[in-house]
């Protein structure tokens, strides 16, 4: 088996590729675009449609495609505001424009050698295995077409300062916020920070990512979110006791996925004494579906349904730290930066270039938007 390794090559890349899950842009994509995420699985369109309402609620748009435009052109200013000649692409897993599409522009451009950069910050099938699965998929095309290409993928960036800061200020501001707006408030005693992410298959998490000393025992899905959120809390809110919940599954009942869901922990909080939360979207980089729905419209609903006062803190979007951040990490990895030089902020990272053989395996892909 290989294992999961560093890179300390420099490299000269000729373009960088922004790697995005895609969304509908309309409402006749919403089923297509579904049909596109669970290919394989075997699911009807009336189930289908029972997701579907999401983006239908929304006029069928999904906002990651305007995300994603907004950061590949904050990315390419970064770069210009550096002096780095650096062009950036873009390609979805989901939905145009197409991973495929955007190498083959590459190669039609005359660049052979690209760096990719997902969108999604943490090591799991969906969100890191799975884009270098289609990333494979793609080069094979491209292969056999009989052009000559590479591409390397940006390691998983869930502790990187870039990814954290955009949380720890917002965290910061949403206390501050739950306080002004409410002077009977004690932050310590009535105030809950609660960290949420995509949940996953319990069979699942314990496969994700490759044996690590500090993992303690858990996959590495889940105690690269609890590092990430301790470091958050640490920075952010010394003192606030903070939670981490899953939101966003999408498997049948019987099949057990990590918890608890954020409504049903939202739900207990008022019993423990907590009268204002502070939701923290950390396993997100953007507001896209999975945020504007499952947190902006239920899991506040069910804060108001329970007396809660709430705050959602944005995600890192084009926030220019979460930008120079990425940038940052493009750099590293062009360069070959020692590992002992990587930007990280928990005993965890950074995390490895190139995944070993079986990391992050699984069966089936986990939906995400």
């Amino acid at each position: 088996m290989n294992a999961a390794r560093f890179d300390a090559e420099p490299h000269s890349y000729d373009a960088l590729v922004l790697l995005g899950f895609g969304g509908p842009e309309g409402q006749a994509d919403v089923i297509p675009f579904l049909r596109n995420v669970t290919r394989g699985r075997g699911i009807p369109d009336e189930r289908l449609e029972e997701v579907a309402h999401h983006y239908r609620h929304f006029g069928g748009v999904s906002p990651i495609n305007e995300q994603n435009r907004q950061l590949q052109g904050a990315l390419a200013a970064e770069f210009a505001r550096r002096g780095i000649d650096l062009p950036v692409l873009w390609g979805n897993r989901n939905w145009a424009p197409y991973l495929p599409d955007a190498l083959r522009d590459a190669s039609e451009r005359g660049f052979e050698n690209v760096l990719v950069l997902p969108t999604s910050a943490f090591a799991s099938y969906s969100g890191c295995r799975q884009y270098q699965e289609n990333l494979d998929d793609a080069l094979a095309q491209l292969h056999a077409e009989g052009r000559t290409f590479k591409a390397d993928k940006v390691r998983p960036y869930f502790d990187h300062p870039g990814f954290l800061e955009p949380f720890i200020e917002g965290t910061r501001r949403a206390i501050a916020e739950l306080l002004v707006s409410d002077p009977t408030l004690d932050a310590q005693r009535d105030v809950r920070v609660m960290f949420t992410t995509h949940s996953v298959p319990t069979s699942y998490s314990g496969a994700f990512g490759p044996d690590h000393s500090a993992l303690d025992g858990q996959g590495a899905y889940e105690a690269q979110h609890r590092a990430a959120a301790a470091e958050i809390a640490r920075a952010a809110c010394p003192g606030v006791a903070w939670d981490l919940a899953y939101q966003s599954r999408s498997g049948p009942p019987t099949q057990p996925w990590l918890e608890p869901d954020i409504n049903d922990a939202l739900a207990e909080l008022p019993g423990q004494g907590v009268r204002a939360v502070v939701i923290v979207p950390v396993g997100f980089v953007s507001d896209h579906m999975e945020v504007l729905w499952d947190l902006d419209t239920e899991a506040l609903e069910t804060c108001e349904a329970h007396g809660l006062d709430a705050v959602r803190v944005p995600t890192p979007g084009v926030a220019p730290t979460y930008v120079a951040g990425l940038v940052d990490l493009v750099l590293e990895r062009r360069d070959g930066t020692p590992t002992v030089e990587r930007a990280s902020r928990t005993e965890l990272g950074p995390w490895f270039d190139v995944c070993g053989v079986g990391c992050c395996g699984t069966q089936e892909a986990v939906s995400a938007s």
